[in-house]
């Protein structure tokens, strides 16, 4: 790209140092109305000896070649004119201090200015022309070609902006509905189905699209923004109303397709009333409040006006950050920035005792699956384990009425420490419930989420911003998707509903397969697939190809909220406690292989994975799918 570049510069260069010696020649030639004599002949010629290089040195002087002749612009054109005054103004004094014989005509110093100005200013205008002729099917005050997927009322509406647009020429629109086909809508036809955008945008030479079905099902949604990517255009969308946009021109609401338009999520409601009387006025506490989970559970909770929001994070940082945000945003509420390890009883008991929350989101948690399966086993357990129980066995000793831990779809027939550390965490909490009636434990599980910490997303935008490869650990792994302010919704939502011992399951929807992701984000930031290749790295340490929402032993039940469901686990023996801590309050550290074998006797189903050998592994680096 380097090397084109500079091949393009330099032959923008010679053009001009060629337009140089022309323009010179032609304003000798209207000066004296055609061929001029030989003594100016000859002296004409012996100018163009230093007026060219003169010339020359003002063009780059003043960046002529900076820019390129496709996006040729108004600023350019300045350019060419100040370079083209400052070598007139220079061959006029260097003309004058050499006074040649013949002298050079005053009239030739003037119109070969402005012919070379003309050519070079010219010759950019028509080759951008050109170029946006061939590209769009018309001049660039035509504007940029534009297919609109969806020829219902908010398609038509957008077709009759697009026509007073000088930024968009509509080409047509797009439809499923047989019926609309070939029919016309404000003057522009519809070109056929929805299936057809890759070959009507290329036959239309078409590089945007706009999908004009706000009302469409999620699942719509996904399909025709897959479309979209995989034909390889740029695709924006026009979102459903909202009482912010009311009003507003369809243009101004139009926004470019995103990750979750692919992943096709129906958007979220709540029970606004039930969550109101659960927060609003009440002390809630967020443990693990700097982490993705709980910074997004303090916005929302702040929304329902708390009395008092107490962040628990182990993390300086991420609290600092959380503060800054909170401050900015929540003024008005009271936020308590708590500096702590879940695992410290003491500053549970102080932190309680001093502001009496009355309900507590349990969010901090060890997640990241290698990083915990190999030397940082019994961290993981411990932090996961037993720090659940001792803010669980604090939330008891304070009145605490509600409890609820973020659990994961890990837990589920778990292949790894992690996963399996975080369903003796729900165990404990099982069992904790078994002796009290005051306080509520409640557990949330669900899958990955859109850009938390450690997730795939962010790593494969990393990898794509360096120019490849994504890495994808196994070509037939899939995964649970939903976005962050989605999760941290329907934890509001559960918590307002459990009367104690439940474990919800949140509505994930399709699992998507991450190889598939990795090749629509590539799209998504423009590339080709021959541009970033995705490489496939193997399994890592207890990582399995397919996660699960509900164990083999486990039947659910639904609630009144449609992405919600009630699992009922098995049976936790009531004495589950009185054996377990003492093996997680011991004072030495145990080998890794020894933490996997005692989960194993606390966690039945926990069955550590087996690796999957791939037939071709073209790269050792590994990525977070």
């Amino acid at each position: 790209m380097v090397f084109n570049a500079r091949v393009l510069s330099l032959a923008a260069f010679i053009f001009d140092v060629s337009a140089v010696v022309c323009t010179w020649i032609a304003a000798y030639l209207i000066r004296f109305n055609g061929p001029p004599p030989g003594p100016f002949a000859h002296g004409g010629v012996r100018a163009i000896l230093w007026v060219t290089p003169l010339y020359a040195v003002m063009f780059r002087a003043f960046g002529l070649y900076r820019g390129m002749w496709v996006f040729a612009s108004l600023p350019d054109l300045v350019r060419i004119a100040k370079a083209v005054v400052a070598g007139a103004l220079l061959t006029t004094v260097v003309a004058a201090m050499l006074q040649p014989v013949p002298p050079i005509p005053r009239s030739v110093l003037m119109v070969g200015p402005i012919l070379l100005f003309l050519v070079m200013g010219g010759a950019r205008g028509f080759y951008r022309a050109s170029k946006e002729f061939y590209r769009y099917g018309g001049l660039v005050s035509q504007g940029k070609p534009v297919l609109v997927i969806g020829a219902g009322e908010d398609g038509a509406s957008l077709a009759r902006e697009l026509r007073r647009s000088p930024e968009w020429r509509l080409v047509g629109l797009l439809d499923d509905d047989v019926a609309k086909q070939g029919r016309e809508i404000h003057g522009y036809t519809v070109l056929g189905a929805i299936g057809d955008l890759a070959q009507l945008a290329e036959l239309h030479r078409v590089e945007n699209v706009i999908i004009a079905m706000p009302n469409a099902t999620a699942e719509v949604h996904r399909r025709v923004a897959t479309l979209c990517v995989r034909a390889g255009v740029n695709a924006m969308v026009l979102p459903a109303l909202t009482p912010m946009t009311q009003g507003l021109p369809f243009l101004t609401r139009v926004r470019q397709i995103d990750l979750e338009d692919l992943l096709g999520r129906e958007a979220v409601s709540i029970d606004t009333p039930h969550v109101e009387a659960l927060l609003t006025g009440r002390v809630v506490m967020v443990t693990g409040a700097g982490g993705s989970i709980g910074s997004e559970l303090c916005r929302q909770i702040l929304r329902f006006n708390p009395a008092q929001l107490i962040a628990y994070e182990i993390s300086e940082f991420a609290m600092y950050k959380l503060i800054e945000e909170t401050q900015e945003r929540f003024a008005q509420i009271p936020v308590v920035p708590v500096v702590g390890d879940v695992k410290d009883s003491l500053l549970l008991d102080q932190v309680m005792q001093k502001y009496a929350p009355h309900i507590v989101y349990h969010a901090a948690a060890y997640k990241h699956v290698p990083m915990m399966e190999e030397i940082n086993t019994w961290q993981a357990v411990r932090n996961n384990v037993l720090g659940t129980y001792r803010v669980a066995r604090a939330a008891m000793r304070h009145h605490v009425d509600r409890f609820v831990m973020i659990s994961t779809d890990k837990a589920v027939n778990p292949t790894n420490v992690m996963g399996a550390s975080k369903r003796l965490a729900e165990m404990a909490l099982q069992s904790l419930q078994q002796q009290t009636d005051a306080t509520h434990f409640e557990t949330v599980r669900f899958g990955n989420v859109l850009g938390s910490a450690g997730s795939v997303i962010p790593k494969f935008q990393q990898q794509i911003a360096k120019g490849g490869p994504v890495t994808v650990t196994h070509p037939e792994i899939t995964r649970f998707f939903m976005t962050i302010p989605e999760a941290a919704q329907l934890v509001l939502q559960a918590s307002s509903m459990g009367e104690g011992g439940e474990i919800f399951l949140l509505d994930m929807g399709q699992p998507v397969r991450i190889a598939d992701l990795a090749r629509d984000l590539i799209r998504l930031y423009g590339f080709r697939d021959d541009q970033i290749k995705i490489v496939y790295s193997g399994l890592r340490p207890g990582e399995k190809l397919y996660e699960e929402l509900l164990a083999d032993e486990e039947t659910t039940r639904p609630t009144h909220h449609a992405k919600l469901r009630i699992a009922r686990a098995r049976e936790v023996p009531g004495n589950l406690l009185d054996e377990l801590l003492p093996w997680l309050m011991q004072h030495r550290i145990p080998g890794d292989d020894e933490v996997r074998r005692e989960l194993r006797k606390w966690v039945v189903e926990y069955a550590p994975a087996v690796t999957p050998v791939l037939t071709s592994i073209a790269s050792t680096s590994t990525s977070n799918g």
